[in-house]
C-alpha cells in the first residue's frame, strides 16, 4: 500500500473495489435462483415474493445512496466508503446466515445501503483525485469493477451450484447459496482495511482548511512529492480560489441544489443515471441459464434461452458466460480513450446504437417469432419464441451481444462519470447523492415492471425500451454538455452557452501552469501546522 497510495491509478483503481460490490450484489440471486438447495430452504418463492427478494437491494440502495453525503461531507470521501464496506460485510453476513426470506430481504437491503453509499461516494474520491486529463479514464474504473464483480460472482455461484452432485439434486445442501453469499464479504474486508493507508481527497481536506494536507497529497498524486512542480501549485491555486468563492456564495445545504445554475445540473445527472437504467440492459442481458436448472434474475430478460437452444448455439453456461466477458471487456476501451473521446459524442453515439439494437431484435421477434403454445418449454413466463429458424436466432443473439458491448462502451461507465464532475464542491457529495439515487430508484421499479410487461406484450417491450434510447439522444444532444480535459473548478464555464456548441479543449489551468513555470505568477505554500483537533 506504500506506493499504491502515492499513484492517481493506484487510488483510483483500489477504491473502485466498491464497485466491484455493486456487482457482486447484482448477481448474487443470479446463480442460486435455480438451485434445489435454494428453493427447497426458501420454498420456492416465486412471482412477487422473489420480486420482493430481488428488489430489497436496490431499496436499501436508495437509502444509502441519500445518507453518503452526510458521511462524506462531514467525516470524509474515504470514511465513507469504509463505512459502507462494513454495511456491504453486515449484510451479506446476514444473507448467509439467513434461516428465511424475513432475513434473506433484511440481509440484502443492509448490504444494499452500503452498496448504495459505495456508488455514489467512489466516484466523487475519484473525481477529487485525478487529474483532468484522466479524470474520465480512473472513473471508468468503477464500471469496469462493477462489471467484474458481476461476471465473477456468476462463476462463483456456478461453481457452488455444483456442491452436493449439482443444482438438480434435491438433497442439495445449504452451502450452495451459503458459500456464494459469505464470500462476498472477502472483497468488503479488503477495501475497508486498506483504505486506512488511501490518502483523503486534496478537496475535502481544502473545505475543512487543512490546506497543509491538501498540497502534501497533491504532491504525491501529481508530482512525485514534489510540493513546488507549476502542476501541484496550479491545481492548489484554482482550488483555494473556488473555494474562496464558494465561501462567499456560502450556501451549501440542500437548499442550493434548488438554485436556478444548480437544479439545472442536478436535474441532468439524474436524467443520466435514470437513462443507463431506461436504456434496455435489464431486457437485453440476459442471464441465459434461466429456467435450464442453473438460475434467473428478475429484471432480466427471460427467454433469450429459448432464442438460443432453437438455434442450437453451445450450452446455456458458455452463452451467459460469453455475455459477462463482453460486459467486462468492452468497458477497456472506454478506460483507454474516453478522456479522447468525450463524453458528449460517447452519450449519443451509445444512444443511437443500443436503440438501433433493440429495433432490430424487437422487429426479428415481431416478424418471425410467435406465441408459446407449445408444451416443451418448462415455464409458463415464456410467452413468445422463435422456433426453427437459425438464422433469425443468431441475428437476435447477435444484436444481444452486440447491445452488451456498446453499453459497455458508453452509457455504463460515462453515467457514473458525469454527475461526479459537474457539481461544484460544496454540493458535490449532497448532490450526486440525489442523482445516484435515481438509479436505484428506475432500478427498483424496473425489477417489479419489467417481467409482467415481458410476459404481456413480449416483443413490443423492445420497441419501448429502443424508444427511451432515442429520447435520450434528444436530451444529450440538447442539455448535455462536454466536460472532458476541464478541471472540476471549471465546470461552471461549460454550463455557459449552447451545450452543442464548441467548448475549447484547452483548459485554463494550463496558462497557470506555464506562467508559475515562467516564474510570471507566485503561489504562496501553505505552512505545516500542528492540528490540535483532527477527524479522520
Amino acid at each position: 500500500m506504500i506506493h499504491l497510495n502515492k499513484s492517481v491509478y493506484g487510488v483510483c483503481g483500489f477504491s473502485a473495489i466498491g464497485g466491484g460490490l455493486f456487482g457482486l450484489d447484482i448477481a448474487s440471486m443470479s446463480g442460486v435462483l435455480g438451485t434445489s438447495a435454494y428453493n427447497h430452504f426458501f420454498h420456492y418463492p416465486r412471482s412477487y415474493i422473489q420480486g420482493g427478494i430481488t428488489a430489497s437491494m436496490p431499496l436499501g440502495s436508495i437509502f444509502g445512496s441519500l445518507a453518503s453525503s452526510f458521511i462524506s461531507d462531514r467525516f470524509s470521501r474515504k470514511v465513507a466508503i469504509q463505512v459502507a464496506c462494513l454495511l456491504w460485510i453486515i449484510g451479506s453476513a446476514i444473507q448467509s446466515a439467513s434461516n428465511g426470506i424475513p432475513a434473506l430481504c433484511v440481509g440484502r437491503a443492509i448490504s444494499g445501503v452500503g452498496v448504495g453509499m459505495a456508488s455514489t461516494v467512489v466516484p466523487v474520491y475519484q473525481a477529487e483525485i485525478a487529474p483532468k486529463e484522466t479524470r474520465g479514464r480512473v472513473i471508468t474504473l468503477q464500471q469496469f469493477a462493477i462489471t467484474l464483480g458481476i461476471m465473477v460472482q456468476f462463476f462463483v455461484e456456478f461453481g457452488c451450484s455444483t456442491i452436493d452432485k449439482g443444482a438438480n439434486n434435491d438433497a442439495q445442501g445449504t452451502a450452495a447459496f451459503r458459500l456464494p453469499w459469505g464470500l462476498q464479504m472477502i472483497p468488503g474486508w479488503v477495501l475497508f482495511f486498506g483504505m486506512f493507508w488511501m490518502p483523503h481527497s486534496p478537496r475535502w481536506l481544502a473545505s475543512k482548511d487543512r490546506w497543509d494536507e491538501a498540497i502534501n497529497i497533491l504532491a504525491d498524486l501529481h508530482a512525485g512529492g514534489n510540493i513546488n512542480h507549476p502542476k501541484v501549485l496550479a491545481q492548489y491555486r484554482e482550488i483555494e480560489e473556488a473555494l474562496r468563492f464558494e465561501m462567499q456564495a456560502r450556501a451549501a445545504g440542500w437548499g442550493a441544489l434548488l438554485a436556478p445554475n444548480m437544479a439545472k445540473r442536478v436535474f441532468l445527472g439524474m436524467s443520466v443515471q435514470m437513462w443507463s437504467e431506461l436504456c434496455g440492459m435489464n431486457v437485453m442481458v440476459s442471464l441465459w441459464p434461466s429456467y435450464t436448472g442453473f438460475g434467473a434474475n428478475i429484471p432480466r430478460m427471460y427467454y433469450i434461452v429459448y432464442i438460443m437452444q432453437s438455434a442450437n448455439i453451445g450450452s446455456p453456461l458458455f452463452a451467459a458466460s460469453s455475455q459477462y466477458v463482453i460486459n467486462a471487456m468492452m468497458t477497456v476501451p472506454a478506460i483507454l480513450w474516453i478522456d479522447t473521446w468525450g463524453r458528449r459524442p460517447t452519450l449519443l453515439l451509445g444512444a443511437f446504437g443500443m436503440g438501433s439494437f433493440l429495433f432490430v431484435s424487437g422487429a426479428l421477434q415481431a416478424t418471425y417469432g410467435e406465441l408459446n403454445n407449445t408444451a416443451r418449454f418448462a415455464s409458463d413466463e415464456v410467452t413468445w419464441v422463435i422456433l426453427n429458424n437459425k438464422p433469425v436466432s443468431q441475428a437476435v443473439i447477435a444484436c444481444s451481444c452486440l447491445f452488451v458491448a456498446v453499453f459497455a462502451t458508453s452509457w455504463g461507465p460515462v453515467s457514473w462519470m458525469y454527475p461526479a464532475e459537474i457539481f461544484p464542491n460544496r454540493i458535490r457529495a449532497k448532490a450526486t447523492s440525489l442523482t445516484t439515487s435515481m438509479n436505484w430508484i428506475a432500478n427498483c421499479v424496473l425489477a417489479f415492471a419489467v417481467p409482467p410487461l415481458m410476459h404481456n406484450i413480449n416483443w413490443k417491450m423492445f420497441m419501448i425500451f429502443g424508444t427511451f434510447n432515442f429520447l435520450a439522444m434528444i436530451q444529450v444532444y440538447f442539455t448535455v454538455p462536454e466536460t472532458t480535459n476541464l478541471t472540476l473548478e471549471e465546470m461552471d464555464i461549460v454550463f455557459q452557452g449552447r451545450p452543442w456548441a464548441r467548448k475549447p479543449k484547452v483548459s485554463g489551468i494550463t496558462d497557470v501552469e506555464m506562467q508559475i513555470e515562467r516564474g510570471s505568477l507566485k503561489v504562496d505554500v501553505p505552512k505545516p501546522k500542528e492540528h490540535q483537533s483532527r477527524k479522520p
